[in-house]
């Protein structure tokens, strides 16, 4: 069986549910339990790069869970061809800003909800994913 790793920015996973929900219970449980396996017998498995502010957390939550890359450099992340999906879990109201530099960079979206703090903002990051033809969604955990 074929094996591909595929690069995730994960922004913002410092904080508690980004740490917990999104990074442990999901994209890492589905790297240590060997990836996914899709339809053609490929098996993908998610590599994380950490991207946040504060670089101590970085390291430290990168050390501690076998995380090869992090970054306190966004911009760096979404130049890398390398990464095509990008996950937000910052802050709401500092997410529009975020979602909209990683569409014009092409990337793949998906972010904790909800996606703006105003309608407005969040019918313009649809229409830019849309526009831009690249995969989108938004992560319904624990509803």
């Amino acid at each position: 069986m074929a094996e591909k790793q595929i690069g995730i920015i994960m922004n913002g996973v410092t904080g508690r549910m980004g740490a917990k929900q999104h990074l442990l219970r999901s994209i890492l449980a589905i790297r240590d339990e060997g990836g996914l396996i899709l339809g053609n017998g490929t098996c993908v498995v998610p590599e994380p790069v950490l991207v946040g502010r504060d670089s101590g957390k970085l390291r430290s939550l990168a050390k501690e869970h076998g995380i090869a890359r992090w970054s306190t450099d966004v911009e760096e992340m979404l130049r890398d061809d390398n990464l095509p999906i990008f996950f937000d879990a910052v802050s709401t109201d500092l997410r529009v800003n975020f979602v909209r530099r990683a569409i014009a960079a092409g990337k793949h979206i998906y972010c904790e909800k909800p996606t703006a703090t105003n309608f407005v903002d969040a019918v313009n990051l649809y229409r830019g994913a849309k526009a831009a033809d690249i995969k989108h969604g938004v992560v319904q955990d624990k509803l």
